[in-house]
């Protein structure tokens, strides 16, 4: 951004200019600060006083604001915002994924076996355990350490083995990172991820690595590029459906599941519908009961992601009837129920809003802590709620670490 496009601006203008060029909502930044989108929209437009510096910091961290210069107009602030830690696992899994070892040491390798066993576990916690990011995060620097170190003394099939534990760690180590630690870390896990996956030389990684990617483009604004991404990606898999083990279809399935929210993100409802059918009709085949270890593809998540493809449609009377306990993952249930809340919240039914998201919050209360959507919606509805549900608003958004 050129300086002179901001000169002569008050700070509310430029925090305005810089998210709209950034494309972020008012929701989504305010949700990261923990205030809510009116909050956010009165210091916009200069109708309250400018926020201290502790939360202009937040507000350059959730805008990608290096230097807090830009928000401030003043060359007397520099700050630098490159690097975030919303919690306590991010800092030993950024030391694990950023270091580079220039030798692998002399010990004898590990056992690949032994450590997709482990890989798969920590999956395991990530959907079971009530604090995903504790758990999982404290077993992946370990396990990604181990699966690099394999890869580089091991040759032949065990190392391509190797590798694609690795994919698969870097993959949930994403999951983790999600909206609790600095975007570039997000994306150097993503190179990571399909760097590992390209020494795997195998569609199954490489498309488990375009579902990291993915998410990543999606969630800084590049919808299109992930798009395109996870389409290329279903494509590399087309050819190995029918001879394919079930892992090749699950993946393909959930690359569409993938293409149908960010299409729905984009506004493109017929290709969002269409992957959502393609996906449904892929999980059909699958095993009763079977679900993806990573992405958790099957017929129960093929059925709820409706409820994010049709509230992001601003389809939001489809999305009711989902069955979202029948997903198995405490995690991903959290978040669809935090999207069903997001639903009530669009029909500013805010009883139903608030009832919903306190279901999100027990099932999961560490992801829905971490999460911006629910922090946005908690924010707005101890500001807007009715006044009999004032009390109860309040609980839930200092549940979510917001102070009120």
């Amino acid at each position: 951004m050129q300086a002179d496009e901001l000169a002569g601006k008050s700070i509310g203008e430029r925090l305005q200019v810089i998210r709209e060029r950034t494309g972020k909502s008012r929701a989504v930044v305010a949700g990261l600060v923990g205030r809510s989108p009116d909050w956010l929209k009165q210091v916009e437009k200069g109708k309250i006083q400018t926020p201290r510096l502790p939360t202009l910091v937040r507000l350059a961290e959730a805008l990608g604001v290096r230097d807090l210069a830009e928000i401030t107009g003043s060359a007397s602030v520099p700050v630098d915002l490159n690097r975030r830690a919303g919690h306590p696992a991010v800092e030993a899994l950024r030391e694990a994924i950023e270091e580079m070892p220039l030798t692998a040491g002399t010990s004898a390798p590990p056992n690949v076996a032994a450590l997709k066993q482990s890989t798969d576990y920590a999956w395991n916690l990530w959907h079971n355990s009530p604090t995903p990011r504790s758990a999982a995060g404290a077993l992946l620097p370990g396990i990604i350490r181990d699966a690099r170190r394999a890869a580089r003394t091991l040759d032949g099939k065990p190392r391509r083995s190797a590798y694609a534990t690795l994919t698969s760690a870097y993959a949930l180590a994403h999951q983790v990172l999600a909206w609790v630690s600095d975007t570039p870390l997000l994306w150097l896990v993503a190179d990571r991820a399909m760097n590992a996956a390209a020494h795997a030389g195998e569609p199954e990684s490489m498309a488990l690595g375009a579902w990291v990617l993915g998410n990543v483009r999606r969630a800084t604004g590049r919808e299109e590029d992930a798009y395109r991404l996870v389409t290329e990606a279903a494509a590399l898999l087309e050819p190995r459906l029918n001879e394919g083990t079930e892992t090749t279809r699950a993946l393909w399935g959930a690359m569409h599941l993938h293409g149908a929210i960010t299409a729905a993100r984009l506004g493109r409802e017929g290709d969002a519908l269409f992957a959502l059918d393609q996906a449904g009709a892929m999980a059909r085949r699958m095993p009763a009961g079977y679900a993806h270890v990573a992405t958790l593809f099957g017929s129960a998540n093929a059925e709820v992601t409706g409820v994010n493809v049709y509230t992001d449609l601003r389809k939001s009377a489809h999305t009711l009837d989902a069955d979202i306990d029948a997903l198995p993952s405490v995690h991903r249930r959290s978040r669809l129920w935090l999207d069903m809340a997001r639903s009530y919240h669009q029909r500013k039914d805010r009883i139903a809003t608030l009832q919903v998201l306190q279901r999100a919050t027990d099932t999961c209360g560490e992801s829905m802590k971490h999460h911006p959507m629910a922090r946005g919606i908690a924010g707005d509805l101890v500001r807007n709620g009715s006044r009999g549900a004032q009390r109860d608003a309040r609980i839930l958004a200092k549940r979510l670490g917001l102070t009120v």
